[in-house]
This record gives C-alpha cells, structure tokens and sequence, in this order.
C-alpha cells in the first residue's frame, strides 16, 4: 500500500491526516514526520513513502531539493507537495496556489471552489476575463506578508487579474518578490500605510501570522467597499477577529477563513498523489 506524510516542525496539531483519511477512508496511509532537521524527514521519506506535504519551515528546501518543479511551484520558490515515481525521481508542487484561487472564486462565484474545480480543474485561464465583469473595474488586492504563503497569494492573484499590492513588515522582502516575478508587475508598499491600502482593496490575503499594529481600532469605514474579500491564512488565531469580521458582513464583504485555503489545497493535493478524486464532503467536516 502507498504511504504519504507531511514533513515540517511541529505538525502534532496538522489537521492533514485526519484530512486524508476522511478523504480516502482511510485507504492510504498518512503519518506525520516531525523532525527538527530537514535532511533527517527528507531521507525517511525518500525511504518510506510515494509522497508529502511539506510545511514550515522545510518549504524552500524542499523546493531546492527535487529532481522536477511544477510551473507555478518554479515561479513560487516554495513546495509544500512532493511525489516520487517509480524512478525515484521527485517532482515538487505548490498547491497552495490553485487552494488560494479556489478560496477567492468560492467567495465571488455562484459555483463552489469545488465544482470549479471539477468542471476545470486547475485551468484558471478564464477567471481573468471575468473579474471586471463581476467587480465593474479591474479588482486590486493586497497581500499582506511576504513569506512562503505569500509568494503563493501573490501569484494567486495575480494570475486571475487582480492588480497586486505587496506589504511586508520589511519592505525588501516585498521587493525580492516583485524582482522574482516580474511578469505580474506587482507593486509594493509600506505597512505603516496598512489601513489605507485595507480600505480601497477588494482583496485582502492576510498571511502574516499574527496582528499588526496598524490594525488597531478598525471601524467600518474601513470595511465599506462593496464586495470586499479577506482571505486570512491563520485560521486557528485569526487577527481579524468577530467583530471585524461583523463589520465586513454588514458592509457587504466576505469573510474566508483558512480552513477553505486548507481544505481546497488538501482537495487538489491529494488527487496529485493519488491521481483519484477525494471525497470532498467528507474531509469539508473535519474542518
């Protein structure tokens, strides 16, 4: 039987396995490999298994290490999926990208992000076109933290027509990203200029992990822009709290929680190991 794992440190509270087995009922195997040392996991499962998911903080090194990148994972510079084949060969993935794309379409198409993704797949080719249909203007977003998660949001957004604003606490690395990815001509910006960005966006990506203190005191001005989305990567201590996200409803805009991210990664990913479809339903309960 075929072995998958996730790699990354510490992963005892990853919400993954019971992902997988909920996905699979448990036809496969899922085990968690928790090693502070990044060449101690990728050994056991270049040993042990037919493919991971990678987290914190081995994301860059697993990029680095296998054999073959997928396109956007090469653009990105981060994997958090990894196959092997019969070879032993590897070829590496970002699914946080197309996870990310889902989470935005879910908020701004009838469909679900799931039955986008079984009528396309990951071909998200005509999204762009129909973003200033739906906004009436071409969209801009703001990704704020410019980590591994936010090289993939960046991307993400970008990729379907959103003009992007990149905000970090150090501005470098927000620059790094737009020299790395020039063909998506993103822009960036100083975080002490936060709330102001916030207010004119119709996307948030929220990646940084915790609360900044430019949020401090938001009020509903700030959330009035009709159709507003946030996209908030922590989903188990959100910084956008009940209140702000109270505040957004009532302005019309839509609140995502990262298990969506969470949930639509996992969909894609686990069809990327197994190349069979999960039960989407069932692993949508565990979150």
């Amino acid at each position: 039987m075929k072995k998958f794992g996730l790699i990354g440190n510490p992963i005892n509270t990853s919400l993954s396995p019971a992902l997988f087995r909920a996905g699979y009922n448990g036809k496969y195997a899922y085990d968690l490999i928790e090693e502070s040392d990044f060449e101690t996991a990728y050994k056991r499962f270049m040993d042990g298994y037919a493919g991971i998911n990678i987290t914190a903080p081995f994301k860059v090194q697993a990029f680095e290490r296998a054999d073959r990148k997928d396109p956007n994972c090469r653009k990105i510079g981060a994997a958090n999926l990894i196959v092997k084949d019969s070879a032993g060969l590897t070829t590496a993935y970002n699914t946080d990208f197309p996870g990310i794309i889902l989470s935005i379409l879910e908020a701004i198409l009838p469909e679900s992000g799931f039955e986008f993704f079984n009528m396309y797949g990951q071909d998200f080719s005509s999204v762009s076109n129909m973003l200033p249909t739906i906004y009436g203007h071409r969209p801009n977003a703001v990704i704020a933290g410019c980590g591994g998660a936010g090289r993939a949001a960046a991307a993400a957004a970008a990729s379907i027509g959103y003009d992007t604003l990149l905000v970090n606490r150090t501005e470098a690395k927000a620059m790094k990203i737009a020299e790395d990815m020039p063909e998506f001509h993103f822009r960036t910006g100083e975080i002490s200029l936060f709330r102001e960005y916030l207010e004119k966006a119709d996307l948030l990506i929220y990646t940084i992990p915790e609360r900044i203190p430019e949020m401090e005191g938001l009020d509903r001005k700030i959330f009035s822009r009709p159709g507003k989305i946030i996209l908030e990567a922590n989903y188990r201590n959100p910084s956008f709290g009940p209140a702000e996200q109270e505040m957004l409803r009532e302005c019309e805009g839509i609140y995502v929680s990262g298990k969506r991210w969470l949930l639509y990664q996992a969909l894609v990913g686990f069809k990327t190991f197994t190349r069979k479809n999960p039960d989407f339903v069932q692993m949508a309960k565990v979150l």
